[in-house]
């Protein structure tokens, strides 16, 4: 079972993009797009259900709730996800992010009350969020076509493989208990919720201002797993283009 909910890759591109001003696509990330008919349809399709459904629910949790009640649920949900960023720091062979991600879960876990509160922020320990698809892309692996997949959005092979290897890397995947099954499902849900309430924003503009949204995400999407996978750091040769044939 993935660990994206069926709406949250229609929402996940808001939160792809709320670190870039880009509202056009330059010509060479248009590349590597073999099935663009078929993805622009999907994506169609997608942005349809997330204005009947997501968009609505987010503006009213924005609404009904105030924002250190919104902080607290992100940062427990972020808190969660450190056992699969620890993972995969480690496969990267990064030991001080690792120390910083273990630091971070250790003190949040307890100190935070279950993450509910970033004490570990507070006391000068940076956050910073892995996954397996950026692994692939620091030990080489390309990207591969451009792909959007129904209810999950921009997913390319990189990512989808990417996808299903944190699922096994996450603790919560094997622990059962009783009341587990619903617990995970009340993630998954808050998960969805909370990455697009802290979106609204970043999409509208995108959608106000991209003369073509497809190529302005697809664009976005691009620009930012790529400064994902450089942790921030000025891009290099030996770093995969995901414009590259």
């Amino acid at each position: 079972m993935r660990r994206r909910s069926i709406l949250l890759a229609v929402t996940l591109l808001g939160a792809l993009t709320g670190g870039c001003s880009t509202t056009h696509a330059p010509d060479a990330l248009a590349q590597n797009d073999p099935y663009e008919p078929t993805n622009r349809a999907v994506f169609d399709m997608n942005a349809k259900i997330d204005h009947a459904v997501a968009r609505p629910v987010a503006i009213f949790y924005n609404h009904a709730f105030p924002e250190p009640v919104r902080d607290s649920v992100h940062n427990a949900l972020t808190n969660l996800n450190k056992p699969v960023v620890f993972a995969n720091d480690f496969l990267q062979g990064d030991g001080m992010r690792a120390n910083q991600t273990l630091a971070r879960f250790l003190v949040n876990s307890t100190v935070g009350v279950g993450g509910l509160f970033d004490i570990a922020g507070l006391i000068g320990v940076p956050d910073h969020s892995e996954d397996f698809g950026q692994t692939l892309g620091i030990w080489g692996v390309d990207e591969g076509p451009y792909l959007v997949l129904p209810f999950m959005g921009p997913d390319p092979p990189r990512d989808l493989a990417g996808d299903a290897v944190d699922i096994g890397l996450d603790p919560l995947t094997y622990i059962s208990f009783h009341g587990s099954d619903t617990l995970y499902a009340v993630r998954s849900g808050a998960a969805v919720l909370d990455l697009r309430a802290r979106n609204v924003d970043t999409v509208d503009q995108i959608e106000r201002t991209s003369i073509d949204v497809y190529a302005t995400t697809r664009s976005l999407y691009r620009q930012y797993r790529n400064a994902q996978i450089r942790n921030g750091a000025p891009e290099a040769q030996d770093i995969p283009d995901a414009t590259d044939p």
